[in-house]
């Protein structure tokens, strides 16, 4: 039987691989001036905004069973449908997600190439293979899919870094990038080898079935039950915490995360913006569907795990956090807490905390988005972008400054920032009535340790400073329109919000 391919399914991850195709095609003949800069940065933009349609329009369609295609054909695997591509909530979610933020980073993108210095052609396509591989992962449904999709989004993202030329930062801070996820992949690809050697099969509900007992391993006695700890529960065991350690790795996680402060300072600021919010909302998304679908089963042995590494992220990201005065760096370390909050919710294993961890990823996402355009907007008359250089900035650009207080203001939970207040409370209600209080009480301590560096932040934005004029850019108005939005929706109706990025998948 011939495998059929249900193009409206792929239609998002298609439309971005052929734009940057025709990006690089385009570039090879447009002339080197501003005008044909302009032009890939707008079929850039044009080519997110239809894959975003796309989302959009399945979106609308999936009132009934989720979408697929890439599936064993019946009469090989009768017991159950497998597919390697799945369109439903939970990707649909992280999909919107990845490109609502594509479209701020594509105008941060054309703010930054405007100076010269970065070849443009190579920036677009290399930033359009990115978003494939993160389109495609939510969607991934087969170890090896999810695998490959997690590499395209982070191979181009080391050229990214590296492309602003005759800069020893940015240099660093691509090797480094290069060597942690090296490192990070050959673990995971150790941990999923592991995995696949057990269960004999790479799809994930297959493996969820596997490990939780419903069916018995491939050469086990029937009736041998992985999870019950017979045989290769030491083999499982070894995979599961590799398959951890991996995408720790990618999500800046304890001990994992001494790369993340270094690499941010060291990138473009378009590429530091990716990678806190789309590299980091693919890695999560990734973590959740290997452990929530794949090894629900185990989750006696990741659950723990879980919930120290994320009580050591919080900590650690928040203490380094108020050490810095620069403000990219301060962003990283925060980044790297927040990480922390939003593993947490993980560690109870119930349905409920994967939409409370999607619900706080979406809400951490536009407000990070918001403060790295208006750390953008800084920068331009700011070299060294220190805290002392936003004193005043309410007064020099009262958009600008209103708004990174807004944002600063939802990331540290306080009221106006409704939208950050409620998502706090939702992890907060997981975690305690998943039984895991100590978290909880870690997770309360460390919010109130934010508050600090957030405080002083937020303070330095409304003390009088000398004048300094602010050269206008795009990139702020769309960044703080998404911030201010996802806030006022999460305000208004949070529980719609947290119902929308809860999967129906894992429920």
């Amino acid at each position: 039987m011939i495998q059929q391919i249900d193009y409206f399914v792929i239609a998002p991850p298609l439309v971005l691989a052929l734009v940057a195709g025709l990006v690089l095609l385009l570039d090879a003949f447009l002339p080197n001036r501003p005008r044909g800069k302009t032009m890939l940065g707008l079929i850039t933009l044009a080519g997110v905004l239809i894959a975003l349609a796309f989302v959009v329009a399945q979106w609308a369609t999936s009132g009934g069973p989720p979408l697929r295609t890439f599936c064993v054909p019946p009469s090989l695997q009768p017991q159950a449908e497998l597919c390697s591509f799945v369109a439903d909530g939970f990707t649909l979610v992280f999909a919107g997600l990845v490109l609502v933020a594509a479209v701020v980073v594509v105008l941060l993108s054309m703010t930054e190439l405007a100076g010269g210095g970065i070849p443009v052609g190579e920036w677009y396509f290399l930033l359009l293979c990115t978003l494939v591989g993160a389109v495609t992962l939510p969607a991934s449904r087969d170890l090896i899919m999810l695998v490959v999709a997690l590499e395209l989004v982070s191979l181009p993202v080391f050229a990214l870094t590296a492309l602003k030329r005759y800069d020893g930062r940015s240099s660093e801070a691509a090797v480094k990038l290069f060597v942690v996820s090296v490192v990070s992949t050959a673990i995971m690809l150790f941990g999923v080898s592991l995995l696949y050697g057990v269960a004999g099969t790479v799809y994930l509900s297959r493996l969820g079935a596997v490990f939780s007992g419903r069916i018995p391993a491939p050469g086990a006695a029937e009736g041998t039950v992985v999870a019950a700890g017979q045989g290769v529960s030491a083999v499982v065991t070894v995979g599961v915490v590799l398959v951890v350690a991996g995408f720790a790795f990618k999500i800046a996680a304890v001990p994992f995360h001494a790369w993340a402060a270094d690499v941010y300072q060291g990138a473009p600021i378009p590429v530091a913006a990716l990678l806190s919010v789309i590299s980091k909302a693919t890695g999560f998304a990734g973590l959740i569907l290997v452990l929530v679908t794949g090894l629900s089963g185990q989750a006696a042995t990741w659950t723990p795990i879980v919930a120290v590494v994320s009580a050591l992220t919080m900590t650690a990201g928040n203490l380094l956090a108020m050490r810095q005065r620069s403000a990219v760096r301060l962003l990283a370390w925060s980044s790297v807490a927040q990480s922390g909050y939003i593993l947490a919710p993980l560690a109870v294993a119930a349905p409920g905390a994967v939409g409370a961890s999607a619900a706080y990823l979406v809400i951490y996402a536009a407000m990070n988005l918001g403060a790295f355009a208006v750390v953008m907007l800084v920068s331009r008359t700011a070299a060294r972008n220190e805290l002392d250089d936003y004193r005043g900035l309410v007064y020099r650009s009262p958009v600008a400054g209103v708004a990174l207080a807004f944002c600063l203001v939802c990331l540290a939970g306080l009221p106006p920032g409704l939208a950050g207040l409620f998502a706090k409370v939702f992890v907060f209600r997981e975690i305690v009535e998943g039984g895991t209080a100590w978290l909880a009480l870690v997770m309360a301590v460390n919010t109130v340790i934010g508050l600090y560096y957030y405080a002083v932040w937020t303070a330095r934005l409304f003390a009088p400073a000398v004048e300094r004029a602010l050269r206008p850019t795009l990139a702020i108005w769309p960044a703080m329109g998404l911030a201010v939005g996802v806030a006022i929706l999460f305000s208004i109706a949070p529980q719609l919000v947290l119902d929308a990025t809860t999967l129906s998948t894992f429920g």
